[in-house]
């Protein structure tokens, strides 16, 4: 049996492991998972929360940790993937997993998984299910990286489904519609069991397969609903209420649907897992999540979204639309050669000034050139949608990008670096520069 003894070398070793990034399927990591602690597999003895959906997720998954901590449970979480430190994708009791601790269940893994080969995201999802398992815990929430059905995370059966909202995302592996997407991502849910709906139009292969299996289906404006007005908002379902609610932490109006589902989710399961009205109120006042509408402070205003589809990106367009006027938005973003990138351009185009297109360290990226073309391109269709010619610049990484962003920026603009998880994650690497345009540090009359 290989065994290392640094977190690094076992992520290296993971990556060589399986001719595909990507294999859909669980055959093989139920066949790994069956070997583990002398055929016992990987149980857990406390509630699961599964969540899936093609935007959201991270949110809904920050809410239930936030509320079941405040609730004063033991929490362990698994999110995918991560900003900068590959500890980030498994929380225990909000604290990213200490990595000799880890290891030790990558040897685990390596000893079950005998001539069965993983890919990167199997090995290291069984690892990290394996070491929340172990934890003891309370209650576990777990992200869903990729669809629902085929996903690593679907070996374990949930006590209560969670599908957020559900766009066009990953289609070479989920399909080119809503409802071949929407039936791949109900695949997490389980007979009997809460299935929580937090999108509020679903496919109908969602309710469809819900019905097919006799799950507990809750859906928004039948099961479970919102109102509210500036200030705060209320929850009602099932024989539960909640009222005067302040808003989610997390910014972005999106957030207050991600929120409906998680009380809803919560309800659901509040025999097994009770909260109070109190630690819901703390769990979304203290919520927190990097990247997701994160406004640095300081001038010029700087915002990181992870948005990397059209959908997020329409929901970011929303929220920018939401802030104080600035005289110029200048964009970084980066992102993966299979995304919808010229959509994301198209709905980004009207707002932004001046873009600075970033490579990104993987070869999954497009290049910043193929950026720019597509760029090039939507500017010859789009003119119309601006007052004024847009500009744009390529960088070879995120951090340049941001950097000259910084320097052409005044002080009442604002700066939004979006796009894949490694263009944010980039810019998180090292302390941010401080946020203080050029003209203000000089002296007065300069």
């Amino acid at each position: 049996m290989q065994t290392y003894s640094t977190l690094a070398q076992w992520l290296d070793h993971c990556e060589k492991l399986h001719p595909k990034t990507i294999d859909m399927g669980l055959d093989r990591l139920r066949a790994v998972a069956a070997r583990m602690h002398g055929g016992a597999g990987v149980r857990f003895d406390c509630p699961v929360f599964t969540v899936a959906g093609t935007n959201g997720k991270g949110s809904t998954c920050a809410m239930l940790e936030c509320i079941l901590r405040q609730s004063g449970y033991h929490t362990g979480l698994f999110t995918s993937p991560h900003l900068v430190q590959f500890t980030e994708r498994c929380r225990i009791d909000n604290q990213d997993i200490d990595e000799a601790v880890l290891c030790r269940h990558f040897a685990a893994v390596e000893e079950a998984r005998g001539d069965i080969t993983l890919t990167y995201f199997e090995f290291t999802t069984l690892a990290i299910l394996d070491a929340l398992a172990s934890a003891h815990l309370d209650a576990v929430v777990l992200e869903v990286g990729l669809g629902g059905r085929l996903d690593a995370v679907n070996l374990i059966d949930t006590d209560c489904a969670v599908l957020t909202s559900i766009d066009i995302d990953h289609v070479e592996f989920l399909g080119p519609t809503r409802e071949a997407i929407g039936f791949e991502k109900a695949g997490i849910m389980r007979p009997g069991r809460p299935a929580i709906v937090s999108d509020p139009v679903p496919p109908a292969s969602v309710i469809a397969h819900a019905q097919e299996i006799g799950a507990d289906l809750w859906l928004v404006g039948r099961d479970f609903n919102t109102a509210g007005d500036k200030q705060q908002w209320n929850w009602a379902g099932r024989g539960r209420r909640y009222s005067g609610l302040a808003y989610p932490a997390l910014r972005g109006a999106n957030q207050l649907v991600n929120a409906a589902g998680v009380l809803a989710a919560l309800t659901a399961l509040r025999d097994r897992l009770p909260v109070t009205a109190q630690a819901i109120r703390l769990g979304l006042a203290f919520v927190e999540l990097p990247g997701r509408f994160q406004m640095i402070p300081g001038q010029p205003t700087l915002i990181l979204d992870v948005a990397h589809n059209p959908h997020a990106v329409a929901a970011l367009v929303a929220n920018l639309d939401t802030m104080p006027y600035a005289p110029v938005t200048h964009a970084v973003f980066g992102a993966m050669a299979d995304k919808d990138v010229q959509n994301i351009l198209h709905r980004m185009y009207p707002i932004v000034d001046k873009w600075y297109f970033t490579d990104l360290p993987t070869p999954r990226a497009a290049t910043a050139q193929a950026l720019m073309d597509m760029w090039e391109t939507e500017q010859k269709q789009g003119s119309e949608s601006r007052v004024l010619p847009a500009e744009a610049h390529m960088f070879t990484g995120a951090r340049e990008a941001l950097h000259a962003a910084l320097a052409a920026a005044g002080e009442t603009d604002r700066i939004v670096v979006f796009g894949s998880f490694v263009t944010v994650g980039e810019v998180l690497q090292e302390p941010l520069p401080r946020l203080n345009a050029p003209h203000l540090s000089s002296p007065a009359g300069a």
